[in-house]
C-alpha cells in the first residue's frame, strides 16, 4: 500500500486521531495479526505443558507429536509478528510523509506574523527531529501499545488457569511500576520539549550563520558568531544530557522492579511446586507466559519516553499547524477568468496600530503602466505587497474586474499579479534554474530561450556567462557567490519570465548604474506590450517611462498624472526631479561638489 499525495483539509490532516481513522485498515489488520500472535503464544504455552507432562509421564510419542505440532506453530507466529511489525510500522512511516506535506503546505500559507517569531532553524527542527518522533510514536510506539494490551490478556490466561495465588504474587510489583511510569513519564515530557526546543535555537545560529557569512567575514565577527553557536550548543547539551540521564536512570529503576517480581514468581512458585500444587509443565508454562509479559512491562519505561516525546515534539508541530493565517483563501472560482483591469478604491492599511497607507485610490487597465514614487518609508513596498496579497489585504479596497481579491483563491489573486520584490531573494542552485524559477521545465529548449532572453532583458546575462559554468554556475545560499547588482538583475530576470497580467516591480533599479538602468527601462517598455507594469521607484527618470505616476507621501497619494504633468506642477515630484537631477551632475562632475562644499 504506497502512500499518495494528500488531498486533505488542514484541519483535517493535523490530529493524530485523524490519521488513525484514515488509515484505519490498516491499524485494523495490525490489530489482528498482534492478536492472532498473542493467542498463538497462548496455545503454544498450554500445549507446552502439555507435552512436558506427556514427556515425564513416559508418552514419548505424543510428547513428539506436541513437538512437532509447537515448532510449525511457532514459525508461523514468527511470520505474523514480523507482518505486523511491517504493517504497523508502515503507518507510521506514511503519517511521517502526510504529516510533512501538510507543514509545507502550511509554511506556504502562513504569512508575515508567523515567521517573525519563528526562526527558520526553528521550523527545519521541527520539520525533521520532531516529525520523526511522530512517526515513531505511530508506529514502534502503537505497536508495543498493542501488543503490551494483548500480551497482558494472552498471559493472564495462561497464569491463571495454572494457579490464581501465583498470578497475584507475580503481580505483587505492579502498583509501584505504574507509580514509577507515571511519574518519569511527566518528567520526560518537559525535558523532551526543552530539548527539542534547545535543538531548534542551536539549528536556528547555524542557518543564520552560514547565510550571512558574507556579513560575518566582513565585520570580522568570526569569533562572536563562535561564541554565540558556543552557547546554544552548550545549552542544547545540557538539556540533552538531562534528558540522557532520566531516560538512563529509568530502564534500570523499571527493570529493578520487575526483577523483584521475578523473585517472588521463583521463591513462591518453586514453594508451590515442592507441595505439589502445580505440576512441572505448569510451571514452565507460567514461567513463559510471565516472561512474555515482564518483557512488555520491563520495556514500559521506555515506551512511555517514547510515548511522551511523541506527544511532546507532535505538541511542537501544533504551533505551526495552529498558528493563525494571516491570508485566508477565497471561495469565489477563478476557472477561465483573465483579469483586465485592477482597481483599487479607498485603501487603508495599518501595522501594529501604526497607519502605513491611507485613503490610496487608482485603475490600472490591461497594457497600461503606472510608477509609484515616494520617500523611504513612505508605503510604497507596503502597497505592493498588500496588492499581491503578502500581507493581510482590508476587504473591499482591492479589486481585479471588479472581484474583490479577498474573494478570489491566493493562488488566483499571484498568478494575475505577480510581485518582485525590492529584498531579492537567490536559491541555492544555478542562475538559469533562479531564472526560470516560475517554469514548469526551466531545463527544456523553450525553456532555456525564455530564462536566456530574460537575462539579457535583465543586463545580467555577459556577466552571468563569465562565471566558472556561466549560466549554470551554483550561486550558493541566497546567492552569496553574486553581488548585490547582479542578484537584483537575476531577480529581475525571474519576474521577466513570469506571466502575470499585472507585474509588479518593486524597486529593481537600486543597484544599477546609468547606462544598465537605461537598457532594464528599455526592456521594461517591452514588457507593456504583453502585460499591465506598476514600477515602484525613487527614481523620476525611471518613472518617466510610465503612462502615469502617483507620489506617496507617508502612506497617501499627494500628486497623480502623467510624468509631464507632475514634472511642471511644482510639488515633491519636482522636487525629486531636481534633488536627482543635481546628484548626477555632482557624480559626473566632482568639482561642483568641491565648489558647493
Amino acid at each position: 500500500m504506497s502512500p499518495h499525495p494528500i488531498r486533505l483539509s488542514l484541519a483535517d490532516s493535523t490530529r493524530l486521531t485523524d490519521h488513525v481513522r484514515r488509515h484505519l485498515l490498516r491499524y485494523a489488520a495490525g490489530l489482528g495479526l498482534l492478536g492472532s500472535y498473542q493467542f498463538a503464544q497462548y496455545w503454544f504455552d498450554t500445549r507446552l505443558m502439555r507435552a512436558i507432562d506427556e514427556a515425564l509421564a513416559g508418552r514419548a510419542a505424543v510428547a513428539i507429536r506436541y513437538g512437532l505440532t509447537l515448532a510449525l506453530v511457532a514459525l508461523v507466529a514468527f511470520l505474523v509478528r514480523v507482518l505486523s511489525r511491517v504493517v504497523i510500522f508502515n503507518a507510521g512511516r506514511i503519517a511521517e510523509y502526510e504529516l510533512r506535506n501538510t507543514l509545507l503546505a502550511r509554511l506556504h500559507r502562513l504569512g508575515p506574523s508567523f515567521y517573525r517569531h519563528m526562526s527558520p532553524g526553528d521550523i527545519m527542527s521541527r520539520a525533521t527531529n520532531d516529525l520523526n518522533q511522530v512517526r515513531l510514536l505511530l508506529g514502534f510506539g502503537a505497536l508495543n501499545v498493542i501488543n503490551t494490551a494483548f500480551a497482558l490478556v494472552s498471559a493472564l490466561s495462561v497464569a491463571l488457569t495454572i494457579s490464581v495465588r501465583l498470578t497475584l504474587a507475580s503481580l505483587a510489583t505492579f502498583p509501584a511500576l505504574m507509580l514509577v511510569t507515571r511519574g518519569f513519564g511527566r518528567r520526560l515530557y518537559a525535558r523532551t520539549r526543552a530539548n527539542q526546543q534547545a535543538l531548534g535555537d542551536m539549528s536556528g545560529a547555524v542557518q543564520s550563520s552560514v547565510a550571512g557569512i558574507r556579513v560575518v567575514r566582513a565585520f570580522a565577527l568570526e569569533e562572536s558568531e563562535i561564541s554565540r553557536f558556543e552557547r546554544a550548543n552548550r545549552n542544547y547539551l545540557d538539556k540533552s544530557l538531562s534528558l540522557a540521564r532520566l531516560r538512563g536512570s529509568m530502564g534500570p529503576v523499571m527493570q529493578a522492579i520487575s526483577a523483584v517480581g521475578m523473585l517472588i514468581v521463583f521463591w513462591y512458585g518453586g514453594h508451590l511446586l515442592l507441595l505439589g500444587e502445580i505440576r512441572p509443565g505448569g510451571f514452565l508454562a507460567f514461567y513463559r507466559a510471565l516472561a512474555r509479559l515482564t518483557w512488555p512491562l520491563m520495556a514500559l519505561g521506555f515506551l512511555v519516553g517514547m510515548v511522551q516525546r511523541g506527544r511532546a515534539s507532535y505538541s511542537r508541530l501544533k504551533e505551526i499547524y495552529d498558528a493563525a493565517v494571516d491570508v485566508g483563501d477565497g471561495c469565489v472560482s477563478s476557472d477561465g477568468w483573465v483579469a483586465r483591469v485592477l482597481e483599487v478604491r479607498s485603501l487603508c492599511y495599518a501595522f501594529g496600530g501604526r497607519p502605513v497607507l491611507s485613503d490610496v485610490s487608482f485603475t490600472l487597465q490591461h497594457g497600461e503602466s503606472l510608477a509609484i514614487v515616494g520617500r523611504t518609508g513612505s508605503g510604497k513596498s507596503t502597497l505592493a505587497r498588500v496588492l499581491a496579497r503578502l500581507e493581510p489585504t482590508p476587504r473591499g479596497a482591492v479589486f481585479l474586474d471588479g472581484r474583490d481579491i479577498c474573494d478570489l483563491p491566493v493562488s488566483a489573486v499571484r498568478s494575475a499579479i505577480g510581485l518582485s520584490q525590492q529584498d531579492p531573494f537567490l536559491f541555492s542552485t544555478t542562475a538559469a534554474r533562479n531564472i526560470g524559477y516560475t517554469l514548469d521545465d526551466p531545463e527544456s529548449a523553450q525553456g532555456r530561450q525564455l530564462v536566456t532572453r530574460a537575462a539579457r532583458d535583465a543586463q545580467v546575462c555577459d556577466e552571468l556567462m563569465t562565471l566558472p559554468d556561466g549560466l549554470d554556475t551554483v550561486v550558493g545560499e541566497r546567492g552569496v557567490q553574486l553581488s548585490g547588482g547582479q542578484k537584483q538583475r537575476v531577480a529581475l530576470g525571474r519576474a521577466f519570465v513570469y506571466r502575470p497580467r499585472f507585474l509588479v516591480l518593486d524597486d529593481p533599479l537600486s543597484a544599477v548604474d546609468a547606462r544598465t538602468e537605461k537598457a532594464i527601462l528599455e526592456a521594461i517598455d517591452r514588457q507593456r506590450s504583453e502585460r499591465s507594469l506598476i514600477l515602484i521607484t525613487h527614481r523620476v527618470a525611471a518613472a518617466a517611462h510610465c503612462d502615469r505616476v502617483l507620489v506617496l507621501d507617508q502612506g497617501r497619494i499627494v500628486e497623480q498624472g502623467t510624468p509631464e504633468e507632475l514634472a511642471h506642477q511644482g510639488g515633491l515630484y519636482q522636487r525629486f526631479a531636481a534633488e536627482q537631477r543635481l546628484a548626477s551632475e555632482l557624480e559626473e562632475r566632482p568639482e561642483l561638489a568641491q565648489e558647493s562644499a
